[in-house]
């Protein structure tokens, strides 16, 4: 009889999930038989005890169907909390997040910086540097023939486009004594930036450029040997610095070893 009566309510519990809603409404609202034996089937399986004195009430008196603590609320059940690992992997994945922002940020300005075919370009506190031309580093800076030498000189064929070495705005344009021509960017922490002996300008005083941008072309103008950029780096006082050892620092690499000057 256990047996028979365990079989039957076992192989009626797939149904019973089906119709959970009719089988909670109790047996009265199942129209189907087998709704009926579904809803019958949440009740639990009493032993049979033939023992048993007459005064004993039934076990499936007080016994709950399966699972009515859960649908009753008798005993909620706790929400689920994060353990100090788990937490720690939450806090590990915003950080790769955002190291992976910064990174996507850092490749958009490096690539806007070479867009009009500067070699080089790197990130320096949040800004972009380009290396201002292709060519040989064929001057360094400091006493050449007994004068000195304010810059280093970059050779490369005339035409060869000149890039502005960061965000800046240009304050000369044009003719100048010694350069034939030049170039001159006020970039925004008071530091200027100087090309020389260009062949021809692309810009206009008072204009705004970019990190990047062609400004010029190199040429041969002025007291100068051979076609080159002459490039020069003044503080925000003015003073002339060495601008092979910034380059070199920011990680933008010249080729040559400057022992051979056009200028």
């Amino acid at each position: 009889m256990r047996a028979t009566v365990a079989a039957c309510a076992g192989g009626a519990l797939v149904a019973a999930g089906q119709t959970l809603l009719t089988a909670l409404a109790g047996p009265a609202v199942a129209a189907d038989p087998y709704e009926r034996l579904a809803a019958n089937a949440m009740l639990p399986v009493a032993d049979e005890v033939a023992s048993a004195p007459a005064s004993t009430a039934p076990a499936t008196a007080s016994a709950q169907p399966i699972g009515a603590d859960q649908l009753t609320g008798s005993s909620p059940q706790a929400l689920p909390v994060l353990d100090e690992k788990s937490e720690l992997d939450v806090a590990s994945l915003t950080k790769a997040v955002d190291i992976g922002t910064k990174i996507a940020a850092t490749a958009k300005q490096i690539n806007a910086a070479l867009s009009a075919g500067a070699p080089q370009a790197v990130l320096e506190h949040g800004e972009a540097y380009v290396l201002p031309t292709t060519g040989r580093f064929t001057s360094g800076f400091g006493a050449r023939w007994g004068v000195t030498h304010y810059g280093i000189d970059l050779a490369a064929p005339i035409g060869t486009p000149i890039f502005a070495f960061t965000d800046g705005v240009v304050e000369e344009s044009g003719p100048a004594s010694g350069f034939g021509m030049w170039v001159v960017l006020r970039h925004p922490d008071g530091t200027h930036t100087v090309y020389g002996h260009i062949n021809r300008s692309l810009v206009t005083v008072g204009q705004t450029v970019s990190a990047g941008e062609e400004i010029a072309e190199v040429g041969n103008r002025g007291q100068s040997t051979g076609p080159h950029l002459h490039f020069e780096i003044w503080d925000a006082a003015k003073n002339k610095i060495n601008p092979l050892p910034i380059l070199q620092a920011m990680g933008l690499r010249v080729v040559g070893d400057g022992a051979n000057s056009p200028d």
